[in-house]
Formats: C-alpha cells, sequence, structure tokens
C-alpha cells in the first residue's frame, strides 16, 4: 500500500494523543472540541480570526492537515507520532493542495531534490510566490541553484563566527535589561510572561542593530512576523497587503541607508556585487525581508521553548547549573527537541512521490522538528537528553538551505538561557492551560505565565 493510499485509510480525527508533557495532554477525542468552546476560540487568544471564515476546523490530520489551525503547534509533536504510524504523507485540499512528510528519511529527501522540489515558495499559504526561479522572492532562502549558491556566498562572511563571537557582550547586556525591566519580583508570587516579556525582544533588538533600523520598531517587526508567518489562511489580497506594507519599510530603509551608509548588514548589502554588478532593489529588499522575518520569530520561538521545557524539568535546571560543560550540548539538545522551523517547497513538475502524485505548483511542507523526532532516527527521540553526545539534528534545516543564522540562533539560545536561569534560579509554569503557541510553520509559545519561586535579585 502507498503512503498516500494509507492516508486515504488512516482513521480520522484532529485530535491526537500528545506524548511530549502533561501539560500539552489531551483526550485524543476532544482535542478540538475543547480548544472551540476554550475563551477567544480554539485555545488561544484569538491569533487569526478570519481562520474558520476561511476554511474552519480540521477534522482529519491524515486527509485535511491545516498548519494555521490554532490546535496544531499546540499539539504537533502528538500529531506527527500519529501521522508516522499510519500515514507518514499527510495530504490536504487546503492552500491549492498541500503534502506533509513527517519522517526524517522523506523530509531529508525532498530537501536534497531541488529537481522536483523548488524553494520558490517556502511559506505555504493562499497565495503563491510572483517572482520566479531561480532567484525567488527572498534570496538565498527562495532561491533555487545555481543561483541559490551565489546569494548564499555574498551573506556567509557576516554570519561566519569570527563576527557572530562578538555579539555576545551585546546579547547579555540585552538579556539583563529585560530582566531588569521586569521590576520587583516576590518569590513565590510574581508571575512573568518569559515569551512576551524576555523571549519575543531578545531577538528582535539584535537583529535591528545587525541591519541598522530603529530600536523603538520592534513592536512593528513583531506585527510583521505574525501577517508574513501566521496570517497564512488570509485572502490573497489580505496577504498582499501586509506585504506591500513590509516592503514599503524596508525600502524606507534602504533609502535612509543610500543617503547615509553606515557600518551594518544593510549597507553591506547595499554595497555587494554579483559579476561586477549592484544588488537589484528585489535582491536588497528581499534578502533583508528574509533576515528580518528569519532572524526574530525563530530564535524567539527556540528560547521561549526552552523556558517552557526548563519551567517543567527541575533536574534539568539543576543540572545546567551545576554542570557548565553540559551547555554546549543541552543547546544542540534543546535545538532537537524544540525545532522551531517547518519550511515548505513547491512541486515544480508534476511527480510521483513514494506513491504520492504530487502537481506542480503544489505545497510540500518540511517539518524539521518532525525529523528531529523521528524514533527511527533517534534513540529516545521524545525524550529531551540533556548530555545527548550524537545530535545529527535538523533544527537549522537539511539541504543546500542550511540556516546561514545558525550561529547566532545558538549564540542567542544559550545566552538567554544562561541569564534567565543566572537571574530566576526556581520557576514553574504558573498555568499550563495559559500557554499559547503560535500558528504557521514557525512553533513557538506565544504566551508563557511562568511563576518566580527563587531569584538571585
Amino acid at each position: 500500500m502507498t503512503v498516500h493510499e494509507a492516508a486515504a485509510e488512516a482513521p480520522g480525527g484532529a485530535g491526537v494523543p500528545n506524548q511530549d508533557s502533561a501539560s500539552e495532554r489531551r483526550d485524543p477525542v476532544t482535542v478540538h472540541e475543547a480548544a472551540a468552546e476554550a475563551p477567544g476560540g480554539a485555545g488561544v487568544p484569538n491569533q487569526d480570526s478570519d481562520h474558520d471564515a476561511v476554511y474552519g476546523p480540521v477534522e482529519s490530520w491524515e486527509r485535511d492537515f491545516d498548519h494555521a489551525d490554532p490546535s496544531y503547534n499546540r499539539q504537533a509533536h502528538a500529531v506527527w507520532e500519529q501521522l508516522r504510524g499510519s500515514c507518514p504523507i499527510a495530504r490536504t485540499e487546503r492552500y491549492g493542495g498541500a503534502w506533509l512528510p513527517v519522517t526524517h528519511e522523506l523530509v531529508r529527501e525532498i530537501a536534497y531534490d531541488t529537481e522536483h522540489f523548488s524553494s520558490r515558495g517556502v511559506v505555504a499559504s493562499t497565495g503563491r510566490p510572483d517572482i520566479a526561479a531561480p532567484i525567488g522572492p527572498a534570496p538565498p532562502i527562495t532561491s533555487d541553484p545555481p543561483f541559490h549558491q551565489i546569494a548564499r556566498r555574498l551573506l556567509l562572511p557576516p554570519f561566519a563566527p569570527k563576527q557572530i563571537e562578538p555579539w555576545e557582550d551585546e546579547i547579555r547586556l540585552v538579556c539583563r535589561q529585560r530582566l531588569d525591566a521586569m521590576g520587583e519580583i516576590e518569590p513565590g508570587t510574581t508571575v512573568i510572561d518569559a515569551a512576551l516579556q524576555y523571549a519575543q525582544h531578545i531577538p528582535v533588538n539584535v537583529i535591528s542593530r545587525m541591519l541598522g533600523f530603529p530600536l523603538e520598531d520592534d513592536d512593528l517587526f513583531r506585527e510583521f512576523v505574525h501577517d508574513q508567518l501566521e496570517g497564512v489562511n488570509r485572502p490573497v489580497e489580505a496577504r498582499q497587503w501586509a506585504f506591500d506594507r513590509l516592503d514599503d519599510y524596508v525600502d524606507n530603509q534602504v533609502r535612509e541607508h543610500i543617503e547615509h551608509p553606515r557600518d551594518d548588514l544593510t549597507s553591506y548589502l547595499l554595497s555587494a556585487e554579483i559579476g561586477g554588478n549592484p544588488l537589484s532593489a528585489d535582491h536588497v529588499r528581499g534578502t533583508i525581508v528574509l533576515l528580518l522575518l528569519a532572524g526574530i520569530d525563530t530564535t524567539w520561538s527556540a528560547i521561549g521553548s526552552s523556558i517552557w521545557h526548563l519551567a517543567g524539568h527541575p533536574d534539568h535546571r539543576r543540572r545546567l547549573r551545576e554542570d557548565p560543560d553540559v551547555w554546549t550540548f543541552a543547546v544542540e539538545e534543546l535545538l532537537r527537541a524544540y525545532a522551531p522551523v517547518t519550511m515548505a517547497r513547491l512541486v515544480a513538475d508534476d511527480v510521483e512521490f513514494h506513491g504520492c502524485p504530487m502537481k506542480t505548483e503544489e505545497w510540500v511542507l518540511l517539518p524539521f522538528p518532525a525529523a528531529n523526532r523521528d524514533p527511527e532516527f533517534f534513540e529516545q527521540a521524545d525524550e529531551v537528553v540533556l548530555d545527548r553526545q550524537e545530535n545529527r539534528h535538523a533544527a537549522f534545516g537539511l539541504g543546500i538551505h542550511r540556516c546561514l543564522g545558525s550561529n547566532l540562533a545558538r549564540l542567542e539560545l544559550r545566552v538567554a538561557l544562561e541569564e534567565f536561569l543566572t537571574r530566576f534560579e526556581e520557576f514553574e509554569l504558573s498555568d499550563p492551560e495559559a500557554v499559547t503557541w503560535s500558528v504557521g510553520q514557525i512553533r513557538g509559545p506565544r504566551s508563557l505565565p511562568v511563576r518566580i519561586l527563587a531569584a538571585t535579585r
């Protein structure tokens, strides 16, 4: 039986048992019903009020999945586990047709197949990018060979380890400022939102400084993230308005940099050349959009998910405090277990993939977090083993598009966690049910209420 046939015969139902933790565990029959009855709709504070009007609730993850359904990221690990057992490549007619492979082997195969699967579109939505391959709208992540290598090479120097390492002191200062801004802490009583008050501010501040953009625009950047990465099921016209708004902002910043050049990433791109010619305006704008969005949501989601994990595992907090040598392994393990990023591809030409008849311009989602949880590839795949020695995880992607900013992301994650654990020695989730998760292809907590039990100041 092919995987597509298995999908047709697999049992339906959006709810699946979560193997992750007690705080995410739900009745497999009533997950969606419970979410629908929760305040704000679907268990989250109405992150996309148009969702039900556009598509309606998911009835079967095998035959009707929706990565923008608010219940998806909340129980994603359990959804992937169910699909691995019943339908390793799920299918939906939403978004003009989309596929979801969930094993490491299948995700890896598609990620390396640049002939049949184009990177022109990497965020599965109701529309399709209007800039053709091989360049795409946000090079190099949306670029196909051979242009991809040219565009990627331009960004290697500013993200090399020697360029990123000096940012540690700046990142540490940002973290401490955010912790100080939380005010007086009364252990046992004070509840902070570790996502809204902490995690979401760190990468926004850092990427703003790297690009040379106004630091006071942090809130605007968060709006851009929501519009572009979470509002994927909105009508094409609404998404186009959001794209135009972001493009206008970037164009204004570029014009300001042309008039007043400085030593930052924006000026670096404006001075870069391909074959002796300056980059086109579309190329500069697209790459800045990539750095702005990819440099924010992915990292704040990784920080937030890691704090969410540590809030429920006092033994891991203690290990990190008492054994500094474990930090290198722990950062990689938290990235593996809570990898935030799912990328998308567009089917370049009709192809039969392991029995699935994929059609031109259909989406294929590549859930790297699901690959990281595949028990066929990792021992104890669903457990966080802080000192895991062999850890060839896919948190930063697979194939030619492996994340350029991995050195920066690792540094931000490590420093953010070190500072949080130094300031707050003991903490717990104040109410596991109050944690809300993102929608779309970047998975992480959007609200993370944490009760501080012990603080150093």
